[in-house]
């Protein structure tokens, strides 16, 4: 089973060649079986200027890495669809395309030691997808207050529309299943593609069972015919968020932006 780890990148030279080795060091996730996936990363540059693209473009020497470069800074989303629209093809180098979808943020604020966590709904049989929380009980840096406020708004709201019970809809790690990912849509290209996947995944049906395990798939494949919900489920993960001061992105008009897109795609977007 093959495991695309989807990485979006931006203006994080110092920290994308750590994330790397720290993703190498942790152990493949393991099936029920006993038997560890097959891991690829997918890496996007989003247009950075520190030198980043030329980290990302050396990474690729490496079997294990596919790089992508956005000539130009598009966002967060941006780089997440182009990651994802890779892992769905055969250029993840296997024709059948990729059965397990992760995304990691390049910055070390989430941990790769996580993944088998976050995954194993999905390995079990029991989830089509994954959301990643920080608020349920691992630890996490303390940092903003206001931040803390803001996203358990945000979440209320989202919870409102899609009448889930998530805690952390702006958690960076999320983790889908092929038909979950070929059926994924993304059209936010900065950080509205958090509210974005929630308010898709809470609309998403599915075929009627799962699809075998390491059967094939990538953009092509048919649908099987939709009849269930996604289901979906939350996994608590630990959180080392950075200041502003040491490159945290995300601001208040992103914020805003999370609002305007939980209705957006909640109400009037298919």
């Amino acid at each position: 089973m093959l495991l695309a780890i989807l990485i979006p990148a931006y203006n994080e030279c110092d920290l994308l060649p750590r994330l790397v080795a720290r993703v190498r060091a942790t152990p493949p996730p393991l099936l029920p079986d006993g038997t560890a996936c097959r891991r690829v990363l997918v890496i996007v540059d989003d247009g950075s200027t520190d030198g980043t693209a030329d980290v990302v473009s050396g990474l690729a020497q490496d079997d294990d890495i596919i790089a992508v470069l956005h000539e130009n800074n598009q966002g967060k989303g941006a780089a997440i669809r182009t990651a994802l629209e890779t892992a769905r093809s055969s250029a993840v180098g296997d024709p059948r395309g990729t059965d397990l979808f992760l995304i990691q943020d390049a910055d070390l604020e989430y941990d790769p030691s996580d993944h088998q966590a976050v995954l194993q709904p999905i390995l079990d049989g029991k989830a089509d997808a994954v959301i990643g929380s920080r608020f349920l009980g691992l630890s996490h840096r303390v940092l903003y207050f206001w931040h803390a406020v803001a996203n358990a708004q945000i979440t209320r709201f989202s919870n409102m529309l899609t009448n889930l019970n998530l805690t952390d809809i702006e958690c960076c790690s999320k983790a889908f299943t092929r038909e979950v990912a070929t059926r994924l849509s993304i059209r936010e290209n900065r950080f509205g593609i958090e509210p974005e996947i929630v308010a898709r995944l809470a609309k998403m049906r599915l075929g009627a069972g799962p699809e075998p395990t390491g059967s094939g798939g990538g953009q092509n494949t048919p649908h099987p015919p939709a009849s269930r919900r996604a289901r979906i489920y939350e996994v608590a993960v630990s959180y080392a968020g950075r200041t502003y001061e040491e490159g945290k992105k995300i601001g208040w008009r992103d914020g805003v932006r999370a609002l305007w897109c939980i209705a957006k795609y909640n109400l009037w977007s298919r």
